[in-house]
């Protein structure tokens, strides 16, 4: 059933596409962050090793509210890495086991790039779509990666 709640189904639409691109960037970012959770090394291991659990953790609940509100609003979250890169702006590092810092560079990179689709995606939920919940909801998703990406920061000076 087709939720009745003052957006058109075009509007709808475009929406619930835009949240399964911001899903399938997280799945991406989740992955890469346990990728690097799994594999850093170092005289820092063990602060980097719990400091990127946090944030795969983060972003694992942030995973399950973008998906739901997928659903909320009427559509089939995706579910599949086809999709997810397909549909993801952020880039995977395949056979690529960096040092800490260019691990800290490339998730500050991938949080900062989620950042700016976010903004956006943000004002056109406002504007052009008129979904002000939907806007919230990224509002706070941005909010989270900025945190994210200020720890990042923190690390490299």
């Amino acid at each position: 059933m087709k939720p009745q709640i003052g957006i058109s189904d075009k509007n709808l639409k475009s929406v619930t596409d835009m949240l399964s691109g911001v899903l399938a960037n997280s799945m991406l970012l989740y992955t890469k962050t346990r990728k690097f959770h799994w594999n850093v090394n170092g005289q820092s291991f063990m602060e980097l090793h719990k400091l990127f659990e946090s944030q795969y953790k983060k972003l694992e609940e942030a995973i399950d509210e973008i998906a739901e509100r997928i659903s909320k609003l009427g559509a089939p979250a995706i579910g599949t890495f086809k999709e997810f890169l397909e549909l993801a702006s952020l880039k995977e590092s395949p056979g690529k086991y960096p040092s800490q810092t260019d691990m800290i560079k490339e998730l500050l990179a991938d949080h900062e790039s989620s950042i700016k689709v976010l903004r956006k995606n943000v004002d056109d939920c406002d504007e052009k779509y008129k979904d002000m919940g939907t806007s919230d909801f990224l509002n706070k998703l941005m909010q989270d990666h900025e945190t994210i990406a200020w720890t990042l920061r923190r690390y490299l000076g």
